[in-house]
């Protein structure tokens, strides 16, 4: 049943991280402005109420994963799941951002009226009505992974398998691991934040890997951070330390880039250091990519390499070729014995939430779609969403989405434009994939992907220093970006028609 249509200035899709602070920056900017954020799901927090696996938490410092505009204050920098999701709800709760979450709401389609100068959302309920929002801006917080599922391979045999085969996307609250054989399977941040975390309990865990990841051992706490609040109070201590850690991860990030066997050989000592003497690390920790090729994960305090060093936990770089009644069969001829089985093999990528894009009644084919600026689609007006940056924090590049649009939103504001729509009008721009990242969630979905360009505005930015001057300080009017209103964009649409 579709019930009548209500009119908000803004619609934001998805009350994670990035919509509770979309909607931060928005009410901050228009405190007039009617809003919404339409979550699916019956709960806020996003990627933080939807992981419940043991020992789940960020692998990004919370200076750089918090907002800009929230310190965070806990001691803590490498922070637990709860922690952070209990960060998420104050943020909304304090600025009455949650008054205007709408739960239940899984966003299907929107049409775009240029006539109108506004969006259609369409967004199906739990119990199955459908409700239609219009608005003047849209903006999609919804991530870029399936909430419903994650990714599993085929394992031949797990029919046969007599214990229980979990993903960490979907993890039982009744599962009990206590004094059982657990494999993870996967070598990326869940899974070696997963062997330690059910270490503490099981009777052994091990961690098949088909291939090694770059691990790197992090303080959960930030000394210089902790120290600096107490001298500079929070709220500047927080921008130091922000500041601080961001430039880390950009000297890191280059330095790997630029020296990467350097970065290889210093990774490679710090790992011999933290484990016992002997351990095949050129085996299990020595990747055959360059570091940053793919994330690197972080372990805080060296969890994972603890309980690899106490015998609590064993890790095995080789195939799976099937699984069997009592556990994992491996190429080499190992078998592992199992009571449950761990899938930690990655996300699913997903465009949008799933929701299909209209302009003018023609269907936004959005893998052939050009983005601007990495937040925006060529042709589509009044749209932007939020894609974090691959080599440094989520947030990061989310809060610069926020202002950007703010700034975008302003500007129509002050000039009487009701239209923002960036256009290519180069036709020797060259098309390249929107993410340059080699992880295998990825590769696995860039063809659903919209794509980038070889020159700017249309490249995904990924240095934060660039993107702090090009979203927050850069002109508006790049020659790219086209700020009208309807009927002049019905007559520029008429006169290419005529010519």
């Amino acid at each position: 049943m579709v019930e009548h249509v209500e009119h908000l200035d803004v619609v934001i899709v998805g009350a994670g991280l990035s919509g509770i602070g979309a909607a931060w920056h928005l009410r901050d900017a228009f405190p007039g402005k009617s809003y919404a954020l339409l979550e699916s799901r019956q709960a806020m927090g996003g990627t933080w109420d939807l992981f419940r696996y043991p020992g789940v938490r960020s692998d990004s410092d919370m200076h750089t994963l918090g907002y800009r505009f929230r310190p965070w204050l806990d001691a803590k920098a490498i922070a637990d799941g709860p922690s952070i999701l209990s960060y998420i709800r104050a943020t909304a709760e304090e600025a009455g951002i949650d008054k205007h979450i709408r739960y239940g709401h899984k966003v299907t389609a929107a049409s775009w009226s240029t006539e109108d100068a506004l969006w259609t959302v369409e967004a199906v309920t739990e119990t199955g009505d459908v409700k239609r929002f219009t608005c003047g801006f849209l903006l999609c917080c919804s991530g870029y992974y399936r909430y419903d599922r994650g990714f599993t391979p085929e394992f031949p045999g797990a029919e046969d398998f007599a214990g229980t085969i979990v993903h960490p996307q979907k993890w039982p609250e009744d599962l009990d691991h206590t004094g059982k054989n657990v494999v993870v399977i996967g070598s990326g941040a869940t899974a070696v934040t997963l062997v330690p975390a059910m270490a503490a309990d099981a009777a052994h865990v091990t961690m098949v890997q088909r291939s090694p990841t770059y691990i790197v051992a992090l303080p959960s706490k930030d000394a210089i951070a902790n120290r600096l609040r107490s001298v500079l109070g929070p709220r500047r201590a927080y921008g130091v330390t922000r500041w601080k850690n961001a430039l880390m991860q950009i000297v890191t990030y280059q330095l790997s880039r630029r020296r990467p066997d350097v970065v290889r050989r210093l990774l490679r000592k710090l790992t011999i250091k933290a484990l016992p003497p002997g351990f095949d690390v050129d085996t299990h920790f020595n990747p055959v990519y360059n570091p940053w090729d793919q994330r690197l994960c972080v372990v805080p305090d060296g969890d994972l390499f603890r309980v690899l060093a106490r015998g609590e936990a064993s890790i095995v770089t080789d195939k799976i070729t099937r699984f069997d009644a009592t556990g994992v069969q491996l190429e080499s001829g190992t078998h592992l014995d199992a009571d449950v089985i761990v899938t930690a093999t990655g996300l699913d990528l997903q465009v949008f939430g799933g929701a299909t894009l209209t302009v003018d009644g023609e269907p936004v084919e959005v893998s052939k779609a050009l983005t601007y600026k990495g937040m925006m689609l060529a042709d589509v007006p009044n749209f932007a969403f939020t894609i974090g940056y691959t080599n440094a924090s989520w947030t990061l590049k989310a809060d610069l989405v926020s202002e950007f649009v703010v700034r975008v939103m302003k500007h129509m504001t002050a000039t009487g434009k009701r239209i923002a729509v960036p256009v290519n009008d180069d036709p020797t721009l060259e098309r390249r994939p929107l993410l340059d990242f080699a992880a295998g969630y990825v590769q696995r979905a860039l063809h659903r992907l919209p794509q980038a360009g070889s020159r700017k505005p249309w490249q995904m930015g990924m240095s934060y220093v660039h993107d702090v001057v090009a979203l927050r300080h850069g002109p508006l009017d790049d020659g790219a970006m086209r700020f009208t209103d309807p009927v002049a964009a019905r007559s520029s649409v008429g006169a290419t028609e005529a010519g």
